[in-house]
């Protein structure tokens, strides 16, 4: 059986629900039947057939529909005809994988409707819906107005995202100076959502620069641009957090780099110091094996064979020439 997409279809008149549909048919027949009134239609992955269905009846046009379809896309506001398309890009962070999860939500905005296609489950929906239910008086603004409520959910969900982002990077300036090498593959993951949550909310500020730019030629009313520009400033809020952010992210990783350098010198260093040692014990052992080695070819005739004092000047020679060497590498600190 296939899967309703529907969510919440309602009819509203002057702010007041009217009516409920769990069928698009049942929404197209009620807003006719009640001029003046506006559709609200949440769907969440709907097919190309309910997308088809919604386009014939509301005159969408075929590349906003493709769009909705295929999803995956930038967030971006366009205009056909007197109908708006608007792509937002919804976060929620996971602290615990310190991951940002990104939702799509496409809003095609009518004159007399409002239909709302989710790929996600960010935002929450249902709570714009019921949040602008409790103020009828805003609600009788129409379509903008809705729009304006979905913009501010989207924005404010941006909060705790960058707050959580914060969190993390607090953690890593600390771990920096502790863990070291260990930091680094935080530190790029952490810059990855950084650089992905910055993706998600610069092309929403040109979003919102185009609906100001249209406030005069369309004629929106006073009160609605009072709270676009409070969404503005929000907005703003957060890129600049973000800015400062990625910022950061770039000088931690610059100096865990330089630490770590620091460290991998400071290892070597010790290397060194045991590689100056060893050799330096090789070759005082190995003046006692060459003379050694010498006099225990057993020729028959060879200088020193047959004196006296042979073996005694050879183990002098031994000590003698280990002791220089080892009087030199000492003088040298390398044992």
């Amino acid at each position: 059986m296939r899967r309703n997409a529907v969510v919440t279809s309602a009819i509203y008149d002057d702010g007041h629900r009217t009516s409920s549909h769990a069928r698009l048919g049942e929404t197209f027949r009620a807003l006719r039947s009640r001029p003046g009134g506006m559709a609200w239609i949440g769907l969440e992955r709907p097919d190309p057939a309910e997308l088809a269905t919604l386009a014939a009846e509301f005159d969408l046009h075929t590349l906003a529909i493709e769009d909705a379809i295929q999803a995956h896309q930038r967030p971006k506001l366009e205009r056909y005809g007197e109908t708006l398309f608007v792509v937002l890009h919804a976060a929620r962070y996971d602290d615990a994988a310190e991951e940002v999860e990104f939702s799509e939500l496409h809003v095609f905005v009518g004159p007399d409707f409002v239909v709302t296609v989710r790929h996600g489950a960010s935002p929450d929906l249902p709570a714009v819906r019921r949040r602008m239910e409790a103020d009828p008086e805003m609600l009788a603004r129409g379509p903008e107005a809705v729009l304006y409520a979905i913009l501010d959910a989207v924005v404010d969900g941006y909060l705790p995202v960058v707050n959580g982002l914060e969190n993390d990077i607090d953690e890593i300036e600390s771990q920096v100076f502790t863990t070291g090498a260990e930091a680094s593959r935080r530190i790029y993951e952490l810059s990855r959502e950084v650089a992905d949550f910055l993706r998600a909310v610069r092309p929403l500020r040109q979003v919102c620069h185009a609906l100001t730019q249209g406030f005069n030629k369309y004629k929106v009313d006073d009160e609605l641009q009072t709270r676009l520009r409070d969404v503005v400033d929000h907005l703003t809020e957060v890129a600049e957090r973000v800015e400062t952010q990625r910022g950061a992210l770039r000088d931690i990783l610059t100096v865990n780099a330089t630490l770590v350098a620091q460290r991998q010198n400071e290892e070597a260093k010790v290397q060194n110091e045991e590689v100056k040692k060893i050799s330096s014990w090789a070759a005082i052992l190995f003046a006692p094996t060459v003379v050694g080695g010498i006099y225990g070819m057993n020729f028959d005739v060879m200088p020193e064979l047959h004196w006296a004092f042979g073996y005694p000047f050879a183990l002098g020679l031994m000590l003698a020439v280990s002791g220089v060497l080892w009087g030199v590498f000492r003088l040298k600190r390398w044992i």
